[in-house]
């Protein structure tokens, strides 16, 4: 039940670091463990199952499409609540955003290390990446959180989603006209080609995580805000809940009728990708939030809890180190004795070397807060 004070709620709400978990379950091994179980079925239900587990080519979505609007989400989904509480404490708005600076600033040179910073080749380079958005999401949905209401934020996230809309529909592409959404001939990706030097991800007329495309995903990242605002608010909890269904049913929806002129893509990060990615997200933290924070079971979520207390540290970690060199040493002499289900085994236990990595991180209080 919510307090009978007149204070706003302002400690975790367990939910989002479960829900944060689980969406980081993906990236540090689940997708490939569940991809290599997928395939010992070899049945075409098993086939399309692993097809979710992979990005759509263009046009389209799959499940693994989900994982990191649903994490941009997450992060302005908890903005209420730590600029709420770093309020309580007496911190002035000068001080909270000398935080924001310091905290986007480290993400951005995290970002510049994944991708390879000290191998010092410059020409190959990829001066994009998924920490890089973060950062710059992160710090301009903050100063806007930290400066407007929240009706202000539904108004600018609308407003953004439109903008790129009209930007992406109506500004012509050399050699190609406008409105072109092909993977060679949208703005977006012109764009890269025209002003970002080095490498591209992940299709090779742009990049994944580009310069345009960085502005709807502010969108992703206002809409947890928004949602966050909600969930620290006096209404019952049942009310949050129907309130989030209801705008997930919404947002999915209208996402569906947008894709009839502006595809869902997540390449491109179209406006109708993020209303999509939204409604799923609201709806996802709908259950969580069901399950366990108004039903109060949370022991099952414990393993995720983990992992979404420190999400940037095996982030990085699993790209700096390989941990699968840990669970080597105890099972390479019986792995390959396991047949077809050798390699689902080994996934698994490189899986869970990361997990306790992470639990023994928990156990000290040990978090990286970027």
């Amino acid at each position: 039940m919510e307090p009978k004070t007149g204070n706003v709620p302002s400690g975790r709400v367990l939910s989002i670091d479960a829900l944060r978990g689980f969406d980081m379950f993906w990236i540090i091994g689940g997708d490939v463990f569940f991809k290599s179980v997928f395939r010992l079925f070899n049945r075409p239900f098993a086939d399309a199952l692993v097809e979710q587990l992979d990005h759509s080519a263009w046009h389209g979505f799959t499940f693994y499409d989900l994982i990191f609007p649903l994490f941009l989400f997450i992060v302005g989904l908890s903005m209420p609540f730590a600029i709420g509480r770093r309020k309580e404490k007496g911190h002035t708005k000068k001080e909270i955003f000398g935080h924001i600076i310091k905290r986007a600033l480290t993400l951005l040179v995290l970002g510049l290390i994944y991708n390879g910073l000290f191998d010092l080749d410059f020409a190959h380079y990829r001066y994009t990446g998924v920490l890089h958005r973060i950062a710059i999401c992160y710090f301009i949905a903050a100063v806007i959180t930290l400066n407007v209401g929240i009706k202000m934020l539904g108004v600018i996230a609308g407003s953004i989603l439109l903008v790129y809309w009209g930007i992406m529909m109506l500004i012509p592409v050399p050699g190609f006209g406008a409105g072109v959404l092909t993977p060679e001939g949208n703005l977006a990706g012109y764009l890269d080609r025209l002003l970002l030097p080095g490498s591209f991800c992940c299709y090779g007329f742009g990049d994944n995580e580009g310069i345009l495309s960085t502005l709807p995903s502010v969108a992703t990242t206002l809409l947890g805000v928004i949602t966050g605002c909600w969930l620290r608010s006096l209404r019952t909890q049942k009310k949050k809940v129907l309130w989030m269904i209801g705008a997930g049913v919404l947002f999915l929806v209208l996402a569906r009728v947008w894709d009839l002129v502006f595809p869902i893509n997540k390449l491109i990060w179209s406006s109708s990708y993020v209303l999509y990615t939204a409604g799923w997200s609201l709806l996802l933290l709908s259950l969580f939030y069901w399950i366990i924070d108004m039903k109060g079971y949370h022991k099952w979520a414990f393993p995720f809890v983990v992992i979404g207390l420190n999400p940037i540290t095996i982030y990085v970690a699993q790209s700096l180190f390989d941990f699968s060199i840990i669970s080597d040493i105890f099972i390479h002499g019986f792995v390959f004795r396991l047949g077809i289900f050798s390699a689902a085994f080994g996934l698994l236990c490189a899986f869970l070397v990361k997990w306790y990595f992470l639990y023994f991180l928990y156990k000290q209080k040990i978090f990286l807060k970027a």
